[in-house]
C-alpha cells in the first residue's frame, strides 16, 4: 500500500523544501568539521561554505512563513549541529573569511563590516542565479553593497567594486523600477559582481600581516 506524505502539490514543495534546509544544514555542520580537522584546503572550504551560506539564505528566505524561527527547525529534528547554526545564522561568512576580517582590524576596518560586505556581495551574485533582475530587486542589493563597501578604510576610492556598482547604480535609477535587465546586461552584472569580490577578497590582509 502506497503512502502518500503530501495532499497536494504545494505540500509536496514544502517537505521538498524542509528536506533541502535539512541537508544544507547537515552539509554545513561536515564541512566545518572537515575544515577544522585542516581535512579540506581552505580555498575549497570557503567556496564550498558560500555556495551553502547563499543557498541557506536564499531557501531559509523563501520558507519564512512556514519556518519563522531556524532554530527551532534544528531542535525540532534533532539535528545537533552546533557549527553549521554558527555559521549559517550567527557569522554569515566562512571562517576563512572571519580570519581574514579579524587581521584587516588593524588595518582600519572592523571584522563585522568586512563581514557586511561579504555578505552582501554573495546575496547580490545569488539573487542574479535566480534570475530575480527587476529593477527593484536589484538596485537596493548594489546600494546595500556600494555602502558597505565605501565604509572600508583600507579600500581606495577607485576600488574596482566601488567604481562599478556606482555605475550600475546610475545605470538602474534611469530605468523604471518594473523593468528588468537584458541577458547581456544580467551577464555583465555578474561578471562585475565576481570580479569586484575576487578583487575585495584580495585586499584583505591575511592572517600572517
Amino acid at each position: 500500500m502506497e503512502v502518500k506524505l503530501w495532499n497536494d502539490k504545494r505540500e509536496r514543495e514544502m517537505y521538498e523544501n524542509f528536506a533541502e534546509l535539512y541537508a544544507i544544514i547537515k552539509a554545513t555542520e561536515k564541512l566545518e568539521k572537515a575544515y577544522v580537522r585542516d581535512i579540506i584546503p581552505s580555498s575549497d572550504y570557503e567556496t564550498e561554505c558560500q555556495k551553502l551560506i547563499a543557498h541557506f539564505k536564499t531557501l531559509s528566505s523563501n520558507l519564512k512563513d512556514t519556518v519563522p524561527s531556524i532554530e527551532r527547525f534544528h531542535d525540532t529534528y534533532k539535528m545537533d549541529c552546533p557549527a553549521a547554526m554558527n555559521r549559517l545564522i550567527t557569522s554569515g561568512v566562512p571562517a576563512t573569511v572571519e580570519h581574514r576580517a579579524a587581521a584587516s582590524v588593524s588595518g582600519g576596518s572592523s571584522a563585522a563590516i568586512v563581514a557586511e560586505c561579504v555578505a552582501n556581495f554573495i546575496t547580490a551574485m545569488d539573487t542574479l542565479k535566480l534570475n530575480m533582475v527587476a529593477v527593484d530587486q536589484v538596485f537596493p542589493l548594489l546600494s546595500d553593497l556600494l555602502g558597505s563597501l565605501n565604509k572600508m578604510s583600507i579600500l581606495p576610492p577607485d576600488f574596482e567594486g566601488k567604481t562599478k556598482m556606482k555605475e550600475w547604480i546610475g545605470r538602474l535609477a534611469k530605468m523604471g523600477a518594473a523593468d528588468e535587465l537584458t541577458e547581456q546586461q544580467s551577464r555583465q552584472l555578474q561578471f562585475d559582481l565576481d570580479s569586484s569580490y575576487n578583487s575585495f577578497m584580495a585586499a584583505l590582509p591575511t592572517d600572517g600581516t
